[in-house]
């Protein structure tokens, strides 16, 4: 037990003895003043014990540090479009500055739907000391609802990534943006759930990879884009949709996780656009318990092959319909869109390790990816469409 443990039990062992004392004293809390007014040196004591350091406060003190750390990267967004009867309409959101050894000057990131068909001198960027900017460039990607605003301003403060991957269920996160337009807004809470795909995010139907952490922290209209920060002031996440009857904040929201916003920024710093891998297969979206027995399988899991396209990665490399796709790259394959996002964030032209169930047994393949882009412009048939980066 540390110092300050001792402090806040001692603390409140005290105040229990104060009210025991007074309980004591008449048998019960009497409904008169004199009875519910303590001696001025139990309450000048009391006071002293609540403004001792405690494990309580220094925590306090800890998000204080972190929010006034990151509160200079953070900013609000505005942008402008024109709507389909001819009329302005105005996005507001938030986005948070960053930086990268491949680009020449920082960037802001934010959500592709916050600026979606606004030219850049209608959008309208406010740093935390007030000055409003304009982006020089916008670059986007609407398969991951992740865009960024190149900036040329001195005198601004990029936060830093931190790594998606080690955060767990049940660690505290801070999330920060401009809800309803209040700017420099901090909200706290843990992280709930991970790895959320299959969201239905209005407009935004074109995104496909989805791994979404899941978070208690209020999130509500006007913070998409904004930070999610862990408790070593890192950036873990970018805010984005929330699930709510009401639309506003009910405790349920979604922020892409850093690892992926980062692999997409630095693509669209380096290419202007995202290079997404494919192999070639159509995926069983309704992989039930019955059919995995039948396959061999204890449970459901992986993503079971129901078509192989030809001339295509997946057919090259062996692959069969009824292969149920185990292992990814040494990543356990959790369903079909779990693999989808594997798949077309991995490298083009990479060779990856894959596992497969094969009628019982398990096999290795070496699967060489192709590049989608290729694909797209090969062809423009509804099926290349439903192939959806797998």
């Amino acid at each position: 037990m540390n110092k300050y443990t001792t402090i806040f039990f001692s603390s409140l062992f005290f105040l229990l003895g104060v009210i025991l004392g007074l309980t004591g004293r008449d048998g019960a809390w009497r409904n008169t003043a004199e009875a519910e007014l303590m001696n001025a040196n139990a309450v000048e004591q009391m006071y002293r014990q609540l403004a001792a350091p405690s494990t309580f406060s220094e925590g306090g003190n800890q998000l204080s540090r972190i929010s006034a750390l990151t509160t200079p990267s953070v900013v609000h967004i505005q942008s402008e479009t024109e709507g389909a009867s001819g009329g302005l309409v105005e996005e507001t959101g938030s986005g948070v500055i960053m930086s990268s050894p491949q680009a020449k000057t920082p960037f802001v990131v934010t959500n592709r739907h916050v600026v979606a068909g606004a030219d850049t001198f209608d959008i309208r960027i406010q740093l935390s000391d007030g000055r409003t900017i304009n982006p020089y460039e916008v670059r986007a990607d609407d398969k991951s609802d992740v865009a960024i605003l190149l900036i040329d301003e001195p005198n601004v403060q990029p936060a830093r990534w931190g790594d998606s991957d080690t955060v767990q269920i049940g660690h505290m996160v801070l999330a920060q943006g401009s809800p309803f337009g209040l700017s420099q807004s901090v909200t706290f809470g843990i992280i709930s759930a991970k790895g959320r795909r299959s969201l239905r995010l209005g407009e935004s139907s074109d995104v496909i990879n989805q791994d979404f952490l899941q978070t208690d922290a209020a999130i509500n209209p006007g913070n998409s884009g904004g930070p999610l920060i862990d408790l070593s002031g890192r950036i873990i996440g970018i805010n984005t949709a929330i699930a709510s009857n009401s639309g506003g904040n009910e405790g349920i929201g979604f922020s892409i996780p850093s690892n992926l916003v980062r692999y997409v920024t630095e693509q669209l710093v380096v290419n202007g656009t995202v290079k997404r891998a494919y192999l070639g297969v159509k995926l069983d979206p309704d992989f039930d318990e019955e059919t995995a027995q039948k396959l061999g399988l204890d449970r459901v899991r992986g993503a079971r092959v129901v078509d192989v396209y030809k001339d295509t990665p997946a057919s090259r490399s062996g692959l069969m319909i009824d292969d149920v796709i185990l292992y990814f790259g040494g990543v356990e394959v959790l369903d079909e869109n779990h693999l989808i996002n594997l798949v077309s964030l991995t490298s083009v032209n990479t060779s990856v390790k894959t596992i497969v169930l094969r009628k019982g047994k398990r096999q290795t393949l070496p699967v060489v990816l192709g590049d989608r882009s290729v694909l797209d412009q090969r062809t423009e048939t509804p099926k290349a469409n439903q192939w959806r980066g797998r």
